[in-house]
């Protein structure tokens, strides 16, 4: 089975308003304008409206009894599969923090949720505090021949370390503070100064490499602000910064998909600080403007692309899951529409971004959204909608939306002493 992180090391190895016309040709493709009603809403009430429908698919889509959050279900409900995604429970976590803020559910229930979910977190099977990408939601155990994964145990450790912070209950502390600590972190870099991307029980590490910027920062993060199992703070510097030059725009970033720029910046706040080499904020604010200004070059060749509608990410497409984006231009982009591409940059290029959330929940309805917020995909040209919804793209929408909203996820995953001792260690500075 390949990771989504194989996929996209693969597919990157390789290669003004709506137009009002009601028809274009693209090749074999046609694009019909959308007829929906234009959202009417304010922004602040698509938001809600967002975060809402994404907290019911973490609630609705998790077990009541472990607390592990399905990898995808149906986006309209009824979904019966049973493989969990460690990364979906790290947003999960995060957004019932979310939702116990905001009053979704009463705050003893939420916080019960929570308390089941670390303690089941605590017995799952793992190796040196690692744990697998994918696993039976009931069970626990590593679904088939899937990998330990470094960026997916990060990504959990996040939401793990979030509720940690935000809720008063000692055990739930405990708990968090458990699994946190567990984590030895030299043992996955396996003699070397990059961080693995993984390990088999069959064939040992991944002989891939965490060594250019993309999501990885929270796994060195988390690494070298450990108190129990740290890397040293000189990691930082192992991984190289590419820089990419597009339409003017200049900024530090992989040829990888836009959802690199956001992840980690969804629980650490980088805002008007820098290291030694840049403001990561900042820097993810020109990859998204860069990406936009990508899309609307693709115009010609696929006419739904507007100043309305544009932005991809990995995600579902027609033919399965896909690693896609620009600039440059990687995976066979053919005109699909990716909402958390826009979702997960709100509060990098809110203007833009929120522009065309409202294009897609207006004009195209009850096609693109659904019970659990907007489907994970959708191609106007071909009249296909994903008829599934993914907990890490419904997660990173969900979480930069209340980031834009209040911080409140900033605010309180940077609470952890060892968030700020990390950024200190690398030699983050305010701007």
């Amino acid at each position: 089975m390949l990771t989504r992180r194989e996929m996209i090391r693969l597919a990157t190895g390789a290669a003004a308003a709506l137009l009002p016309l009601p028809l274009f040709s693209c090749g074999q493709r046609t694009f019909s304008a959308p007829r929906g009603t234009p959202f009417q809403g304010t922004d602040e009430q698509l938001l809600e409206e967002i975060e809402r429908a994404s907290f019911d698919f973490f609630w609705n889509e998790a077990s009541p009894r472990t607390g592990q959050v399905k990898d995808r279900a149906l986006a309209r409900g009824g979904d019966n599969r049973r493989m969990s995604s460690i990364a979906a429970t790290g947003f999960g976590l995060t957004s019932l923090c979310i939702a116990e803020q905001r009053g979704y559910k009463k705050s003893a229930e939420i916080a019960d949720r929570v308390r089941q979910t670390l303690q089941f977190i605590g017995e799952m099977p793992h190796e040196h505090g690692f744990f697998y990408h994918f696993i039976d939601i009931e069970t626990g155990q590593r679904w088939g021949k899937t990998e330990l994964s470094s960026i997916d145990s990060s990504l959990l450790l996040c939401g793990v370390l979030t509720a940690r912070q935000h809720f008063s209950n000692q055990q739930i502390k405990d708990l968090a503070t458990k699994i946190y600590e567990r984590v030895d972190w030299p043992w996955m870099l396996n003699g070397g100064k990059a961080f693995s991307m993984g390990w088999h029980p069959e064939s040992g590490f991944l002989n891939a490499r965490w060594e250019h910027y993309c999501e990885l920062m929270m796994i060195y993060l988390l690494a070298i602000g450990s108190p129990t199992h740290p890397v040293a703070p000189d990691t930082w510097n192992v991984w190289t910064r590419p820089i990419v030059k597009y339409e003017g725009i200049e900024y530090i970033s992989g040829k990888d998909p836009l959802f690199t720029h956001q992840y980690s910046h969804a629980w650490y706040d980088f805002r008007k600080k820098r290291d030694a080499y840049t403001n990561y904020f900042d820097n993810s604010a020109k990859a998204t403007k860069a990406h936009k200004l990508f899309c609307l070059s693709l115009h010609d060749e696929f006419p739904d692309y507007s100043d309305e509608l544009w932005g991809i990410s990995a995600s579902d497409y027609e033919k399965g899951y896909t690693a896609w984006g620009g600039p440059p231009r990687i995976g066979p982009i053919d005109g699909s529409i990716v909402s958390c591409a826009t979702g997960g940059s709100l509060p990098f290029l809110f203007d833009d971004c929120v522009q065309v959330l409202r294009t897609i929940r207006g004009q195209y309805g009850e096609k693109a959204w659904t019970k659990y917020s907007f489907v994970d995909a959708f191609n106007p040209l071909d009249g296909w909608y994903d008829p599934d919804v993914l907990g890490i793209d419904l997660g990173i929408a969900m979480l930069m939306a209340e980031n834009h909203r209040t911080g409140f996820v900033w605010e309180t995953f940077m609470k952890n002493p060892e968030a700020k001792s990390a950024m200190q260690k690398v030699g983050f500075k305010p701007e």
